[in-house]
C-alpha cells in the first residue's frame, strides 16, 4: 500500500516535544503519531521485536489516520494462529471514534493479539461517541492509558533521534498527566486497566516494610464476579480515591450489574490492605441485603492490625459469612495472571513471600479467633 513508504523509525527532538505534549486542551496539532512495540511470542517465549513509527497521512487528497495504517502494515504480515502478540502503542492522540471501533474490531477478530495504548492526549474527550469508543476498546480487552513521564522516557530513548541528550519534562508534566488520567478513568467507567508490573509488586508485595526505593502503599482492590460453574462475568480493579476507598467503588461497581437475585455468584477480591472498620460495615451490610453472593477477600496485608476497632472490623466479617484470607503463591500468581499486563511473563515471587505470607496468616488467626 502506498501509505508504507512514511513508516519511520524515529522522530526529531522538535516534532517529539511538539506532538506529544501532553495538554489537556491542545491545539493546532493536526498530526496523529503512533510509536509502536510489537512482541511476537511462541510457547511464552519471545520470538521476535519490532518497533517504528506511523502518523497520520492528511495530504495529497488521502486521509489515512496512523490507526489504520499499523494495522494495513501489521495485518499484511502473516500472523500465525500458534504464537501471540503483544502490541503497545505510545500515541500523541488516542484513538477517534472511527478507528477505535476498528481497533476494537480487529482485536475481536485475532484472538492472540492483545494491545496497549498509552495516550499523551485525549481526543475530544468531553463527546460522547468518542468516550464510547474509548470503553469499546477496553471492553474488548485493549489496555487504555495516559502517557506518564516514565512513557515519555522510555519513548525519548527508542523513538527519538535523541544523540544521547537526556529527556527534559516540561512544565506541568506531571499535573497534565494527572488530570488526563482522571478524566480517562471517569470514561472508562471508574475502573482501571490492567496494573503495571512494578505497581503491582509495590503495592501488593507483603513484605513488613517498604523495599527502597521508598513509597506510600495504598488500598488497590481486584475483583473477579464469577457464577458457581466458574465462568468469570466481569472483573476490575480499583483504588482509593479521596473521598471513596477501593471497597465502596466495588460495591457500587456490583450493584450497577443489576445481578438476578434467584442466581448464585461468588466474587474474589484481591485486595492490597485488609478493609477498615468503615468498609467491613459497608461490606457485611451489602453482603447481608445480597445473599445470593458469595464473598471470599484475600488481603495482602493488615491494616492497622494491632488497633481494636481494625481488627473487630475483620472479626466482623467473618460473623457475617465473608471469607477473610492472606494471599499466598496461589492468589499472587492468580492476581498476576488476571489483573497485571505481565505480556505473558509467568509470576516471579519476590524474596520470602511465602514467609511473609505465613506471619500475616498466624496474625489474622490470633485476630479472629481473639474474644469479640
Amino acid at each position: 500500500m502506498p501509505w508504507i513508504s512514511d513508516h519511520v523509525a524515529r522522530l526529531d527532538p522538535e516534532t517529539f516535544y511538539f506532538q506529544f505534549h501532553n495538554l489537556l486542551y491542545a491545539y493546532g496539532r493536526n498530526c496523529s503519531y503512533i510509536c509502536y512495540r510489537v512482541k511476537r511470542w511462541k510457547h511464552r517465549s519471545p520470538v521476535s521485536f519490532d518497533w517504528g513509527v506511523f502518523h497520520n497521512q492528511v495530504y495529497a487528497g488521502t486521509h489515512c489516520h496512523s490507526e489504520r495504517r499499523f494495522l494495513s502494515w501489521f495485518c499484511a504480515k502473516e500472523l500465525r494462529p500458534d504464537e501471540c502478540y503483544h502490541i503497545t502503542w505510545f500515541m500523541s492522540w488516542s484513538p477517534c471514534m472511527e478507528c477505535a471501533e476498528l481497533v476494537a474490531g480487529f482485536l475481536g477478530m485475532y484472538q492472540n493479539v492483545t494491545l496497549s495504548i498509552f495516550a499523551a492526549r485525549l481526543y475530544y474527550f468531553q463527546k460522547p461517541q468518542y468516550r464510547m469508543g474509548l470503553l469499546g476498546l477496553s471492553d474488548q480487552g485493549a489496555r487504555v492509558d495516559i502517557m506518564s513521564y516514565r512513557e515519555f522516557k522510555y519513548c525519548w530513548k527508542k523513538f527519538v533521534y535523541s544523540q544521547r541528550r537526556p529527556f527534559r519534562p516540561w512544565k506541568k508534566l506531571k499535573r497534565n498527566y494527572q488530570l488526563l488520567a482522571a478524566e480517562l478513568e471517569d470514561i472508562l467507567g471508574n475502573t482501571m486497566n490492567l496494573l503495571r508490573e512494578t505497581l503491582f509488586k509495590q503495592q501488593f508485595g507483603n513484605q513488613p516494610r517498604v523495599p527502597p526505593p521508598y513509597y506510600q502503599r495504598k488500598t488497590y482492590l481486584c475483583y473477579q464476579l464469577k457464577q458457581l460453574d466458574d465462568l468469570t462475568l466481569d472483573k476490575g480493579c480499583f483504588r482509593n480515591k479521596r473521598q471513596r476507598h477501593a471497597e465502596i467503588r466495588f460495591i457500587d461497581k456490583i450493584n450497577s450489574l443489576n445481578l438476578n437475585p434467584s442466581q448464585s455468584y461468588k466474587i474474589i477480591c484481591y485486595i492490597t490492605w485488609s478493609p477498615c472498620p468503615n468498609c467491613a460495615s459497608e461490606l457485611v451490610d451489602f453482603i447481608t441485603r445480597n445473599d445470593h453472593l458469595n464473598l471470599q477477600i484475600f488481603a495482602s496485608r493488615l491494616y492497622f492490625h494491632w488497633i481494636k476497632p481494625f481488627w473487630k472490623g475483620l472479626q466482623k466479617l467473618q460473623k457475617a459469612g465473608i471469607s477473610v484470607a492472606v494471599m499466598t503463591h496461589t492468589e499472587f500468581e492468580d492476581c498476576w495472571e488476571q489483573f497485571v499486563d505481565n505480556q505473558l511473563r509467568p509470576f516471579q515471587p519476590w524474596d520470602k513471600l511465602e514467609q511473609y505470607s505465613a506471619s500475616i496468616r498466624r496474625r489474622l488467626q490470633r485476630i479472629l479467633t481473639a474474644p469479640t
